[in-house]
């Protein structure tokens, strides 16, 4: 039987689950959606289900009567709907808006792999009927439900190379983890971006990813990304919005309270996987033979902090800092009213907090985050 990791907002969406409300579910594509879906209904609702799916042609012409009696009609017993990728189908805001508002009782989970079409199509016609998880590639913090601490640190430089898609738990050598991460790129990956309108070129994308995966951890200039590809700093920013809202990459700006020597005019991407990262650079070689571990480790850490953050329902702005004078610090919380700063070191070297933010933000905390304590960091808050 395959292996399944119990998901961590499993708690938070059975109790959101309520009658005439739209669960909806976003992650990149393969990062476990359908496979959480069906162990949450069995696992915890007796009412009958009517599963639907948006890449099939006939749920749309099922939908596309929008009338109250034929929803009844389709519903029938059925208390809960669940509609997977429903991003494909047209006007389904306005659709899932009538049957919450007209069918008494109904449930509904919608599941997207891209906020574009379906928090788009969603947002407006189902404001204040809708709540909204974000679900990623697995997370330490629900590996450490099934491991000890020797088996979580037997398999970090694992994780660190391979990333953490769950259908990687099925193979057991690593020529077959790096076969799927491969096809995963190449076929899945950009799939929503590439049927969405206007959007031919996916070898542009593939190169603007590449270029990003080198520079983790640095600031990067549109302008200069734009002249590497032969491509306008118009046409680089709405690629990169594309690509974070298929769940392949995220934004950190910088941070500054309007001291002229904080730079913030530039931005950090990482990626939501360190798999996908290494896929892209064609380099899944085991850290003794890499000068990369230091962009690895950190990528890994705040994309699991990041998971962290949202699981565990923490209101948060994250950011980096850095000065004109080259001081900087690589990952800063902004929360509860308070700043807590982060450096992140695969090695834990003595390191002292930057004198020009010890003295602008005294208050603020500071931490070094290392082998030595980096569970603390993904799995539960520092001490």
């Amino acid at each position: 039987m395959e292996k399944y990791i119990n998901r961590a907002i499993k708690d938070a969406f059975l109790k959101k689950m309520t009658p005439n409300k739209v669960l909806l579910l976003l992650g990149a594509r393969r990062v476990g959606k359908t496979s959480f879906i069906e162990h949450f209904i069995n696992d915890n609702i007796k009412e009958p289900v009517l599963e639907l799916y948006g890449e099939d042609m006939s749920t749309a012409e099922i939908l596309k009567q929008r009338t109250v009696e034929n929803y009844k009609r389709l519903m029938g017993k059925h208390k809960v709907l669940i509609i997977d990728e429903a991003q494909k189908i047209q006007d389904i805001g306005q659709i899932l808006k009538l049957m919450v508002d007209k069918i008494d009782g109904i449930k509904i989970i919608a599941t997207g792999s891209s906020v574009f079409d379906l928090a788009n199509q969603l947002g407006e016609p189902l404001t204040g009927r809708k709540v909204t998880f974000n679900l990623y590639p697995l997370a330490q913090m629900e590996y450490s439900e099934e491991e000890n601490l020797v088996q979580t640190k037997s398999l970090l430089e694992e994780r660190l190379i391979y990333g953490n898609y769950p259908e990687l738990l099925k193979y057991d050598s690593y020529e077959e983890k790096a076969a799927y991460l491969n096809e995963l790129v190449n076929s899945y990956l950009l799939k929503d971006i590439l049927e969405h309108d206007g959007i031919k070129n996916s070898a542009k994308l593939i190169n603007l990813l590449r270029l990003l995966a080198f520079q983790i951890g640095k600031e990067v200039s549109l302008e200069e990304l734009g002249r590497q590809l032969g491509m306008s700093r118009s046409s680089v920013e709405r690629y990169l919005d594309l690509l974070s809202k298929v769940f392949v990459i995220y934004k950190v700006s910088g941070f500054s309270r309007n001291l002229r020597k904080e730079i913030t005019k530039t931005s950090r991407w990482y990626f939501y996987d360190n798999g996908i990262r290494n896929t892209l650079i064609a380099n899944f070689n085991p850290i003794a033979l890499r000068n990369d571990i230091g962009e690895l480790w950190e990528n890994y850490l705040l994309s699991e902090r990041i998971k962290y953050q949202q699981y565990s329902g923490m209101i948060v702005n994250n950011y980096f800092w850095r000065t004109y004078y080259q001081q900087e610090i690589d990952w800063i919380e902004e929360r509860e009213g308070n700043l807590f700063a982060y450096e992140i070191k695969w090695k834990d070297k003595k390191v002292k907090v930057p004198s020009a933010w010890k003295d602008a933000y005294p208050d603020s905390e500071y931490s070094v985050i290392s082998q030595d304590n980096y569970l603390n960091f993904i799995t539960r808050p520092i001490e």
